[in-house]
Protein backbone atom coordinates (compact mmCIF):
# COMPACT_ATOMS: atom_id res chain seq x y z
CA UNK A 1 0.00 0.00 0.00
CA UNK A 2 1.35 3.42 -0.85
CA UNK A 3 2.11 5.90 1.93
CA UNK A 4 -0.55 8.39 0.84
CA UNK A 5 -3.36 5.84 0.97
CA UNK A 6 -2.08 4.49 4.29
CA UNK A 7 -2.02 8.00 5.80
CA UNK A 8 -5.59 8.72 4.64
CA UNK A 9 -6.86 5.49 6.16
CA UNK A 10 -5.03 6.08 9.45
CA UNK A 11 -6.41 9.64 9.63
CA UNK A 12 -9.91 8.18 9.31
CA UNK A 13 -9.22 5.92 12.30
CA UNK A 14 -8.41 2.69 10.49
CA UNK A 15 -5.62 0.44 11.69
CA UNK A 16 -3.36 -0.49 8.83
CA UNK A 17 -1.20 -3.58 8.99
CA UNK A 18 -0.54 -7.01 7.62
CA UNK A 19 -2.67 -10.13 7.88
CA UNK A 20 -0.20 -11.34 10.51
CA UNK A 21 -0.84 -8.22 12.57
CA UNK A 22 -4.60 -8.62 12.24
CA UNK A 23 -4.50 -12.30 13.19
CA UNK A 24 -1.87 -11.66 15.89
CA UNK A 25 0.35 -14.42 14.53
CA UNK A 26 3.68 -15.19 16.11
CA UNK A 27 6.69 -15.16 13.77
CA UNK A 28 6.71 -18.97 13.97
CA UNK A 29 3.04 -19.21 12.96
CA UNK A 30 3.60 -16.82 10.07
CA UNK A 31 6.59 -18.86 8.87
CA UNK A 32 4.61 -22.12 9.14
CA UNK A 33 1.81 -20.68 7.00
CA UNK A 34 4.31 -19.37 4.45
CA UNK A 35 5.95 -22.81 4.20
CA UNK A 36 2.61 -24.54 3.67
CA UNK A 37 1.65 -22.05 0.96
CA UNK A 38 5.03 -22.39 -0.75
CA UNK A 39 4.68 -26.19 -0.77
CA UNK A 40 1.17 -25.90 -2.23
CA UNK A 41 2.42 -23.64 -5.02
CA UNK A 42 5.39 -25.90 -5.72
CA UNK A 43 3.18 -29.00 -5.99
CA UNK A 44 0.97 -27.22 -8.51
CA UNK A 45 3.99 -25.96 -10.48
CA UNK A 46 5.76 -29.34 -10.50
CA UNK A 47 2.56 -31.16 -11.47
CA UNK A 48 1.98 -28.78 -14.39
CA UNK A 49 5.60 -29.12 -15.55
CA UNK A 50 5.16 -32.88 -15.59
CA UNK A 51 1.94 -32.48 -17.57
CA UNK A 52 -0.08 -34.38 -14.99
CA UNK A 53 -3.68 -33.77 -14.04
CA UNK A 54 -4.73 -33.59 -10.42
CA UNK A 55 -6.31 -37.00 -10.90
CA UNK A 56 -3.03 -38.50 -12.14
CA UNK A 57 -1.12 -37.14 -9.15
CA UNK A 58 -3.84 -38.36 -6.80
CA UNK A 59 -3.61 -41.89 -8.22
CA UNK A 60 0.18 -41.82 -8.01
CA UNK A 61 0.10 -41.09 -4.27
CA UNK A 62 -3.04 -43.01 -3.33
CA UNK A 63 -5.25 -40.00 -2.74
CA UNK A 64 -8.18 -38.30 -4.46
CA UNK A 65 -8.43 -35.49 -6.98
CA UNK A 66 -10.37 -33.36 -4.50
CA UNK A 67 -7.55 -33.69 -1.92
CA UNK A 68 -5.01 -32.58 -4.54
CA UNK A 69 -7.21 -29.59 -5.39
CA UNK A 70 -7.35 -28.69 -1.69
CA UNK A 71 -3.60 -29.21 -1.36
CA UNK A 72 -2.90 -26.88 -4.29
CA UNK A 73 -5.35 -24.36 -2.86
CA UNK A 74 -3.51 -24.21 0.45
CA UNK A 75 -6.27 -25.84 2.52
CA UNK A 76 -5.15 -26.10 6.13
CA UNK A 77 -6.81 -29.51 6.48
CA UNK A 78 -4.21 -31.17 4.25
CA UNK A 79 -1.39 -32.85 6.15
CA UNK A 80 2.23 -31.97 5.60
CA UNK A 81 2.80 -35.70 5.06
CA UNK A 82 0.55 -35.67 1.99
CA UNK A 83 2.12 -32.47 0.72
CA UNK A 84 5.65 -33.85 0.97
CA UNK A 85 4.57 -37.20 -0.49
CA UNK A 86 3.20 -35.32 -3.51
CA UNK A 87 6.43 -33.34 -3.93
CA UNK A 88 8.54 -36.47 -3.76
CA UNK A 89 6.32 -38.31 -6.27
CA UNK A 90 6.67 -35.35 -8.61
CA UNK A 91 10.45 -35.74 -8.48
CA UNK A 92 11.30 -32.92 -6.09
CA UNK A 93 14.57 -33.65 -4.32
CA UNK A 94 15.37 -33.20 -0.64
CA UNK A 95 17.85 -30.53 -1.69
CA UNK A 96 15.13 -28.62 -3.56
CA UNK A 97 12.83 -28.90 -0.53
CA UNK A 98 15.61 -27.59 1.68
CA UNK A 99 16.01 -24.59 -0.60
CA UNK A 100 12.26 -24.03 -0.45
CA UNK A 101 12.31 -24.05 3.36
CA UNK A 102 15.30 -21.71 3.41
CA UNK A 103 13.50 -19.31 1.08
CA UNK A 104 16.09 -19.75 -1.65
CA UNK A 105 13.65 -21.44 -4.03
CA UNK A 106 10.45 -19.72 -5.01
CA UNK A 107 7.55 -21.66 -6.49
CA UNK A 108 6.52 -20.20 -9.85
Amino acid sequence: MDKKKRKILEEKGYRVGSASDFLELTPEEETYIDIRLDISKLVKTQRAKKGWTQEQLAQAIGSSQSRIAKLEGGDQGISLDLMIKALLRLGTTKKQMGKLFEGEMKPA
